[in-house]
């Protein structure tokens, strides 16, 4: 049976993604492979759901289309809080937080990898079914 979801970030500077993961985020984490824990750092994402979106459609009298792919995006109770508390560690942003229909959010730079949503949701969470 499945016990868990393991999510995959290629980057083309790994020590960097990892380090912005484990410092400026402080995900927490393992260490697997060589001598140097910096190496192959596995890390913990907490709570977690997966939601399946269509490549297109029409929202609002607007069409959309988008290519097939996978994306990360991490939640947050707070965008302003969050990125502020992030700024503080480093993190880089694309702007403010902007209103997206499904929530608030912004795009989150990640060193050597492509960014993350970084977004305050406004639909029932499945991690916290009653939020």
């Amino acid at each position: 049976m499945i016990t868990a979801l393991h999510t995959l970030v290629y980057s083309d500077d790994a020590p960097a993604t990892r380090a912005f993961f484990k410092d400026v985020l402080e995900w927490p984490f393992v260490s697997e492979g060589s001598d140097d824990p910096a190496e192959w750092l596995i890390f913990s994402t907490g709570r977690s759901e997966l939601g399946v979106h269509p490549t297109a459609g029409e929202h609002e009298g607007h069409a959309y289309s988008s290519p097939r792919h996978h994306a990360i995006a991490v939640m947050c109770d707070d965008p302003d809080a969050t990125m502020a508390e992030l700024s503080g560690r480093g993190a880089t942003f694309a702007g403010e937080p902007n209103e997206m229909g499904f929530g608030r959010g912004v795009s989150l730079h990640v060193p050597g990898a492509d960014d993350m949503l970084l977004y305050q949701p406004h639909h029932a969470t499945a991690y916290n079914p009653e939020g």
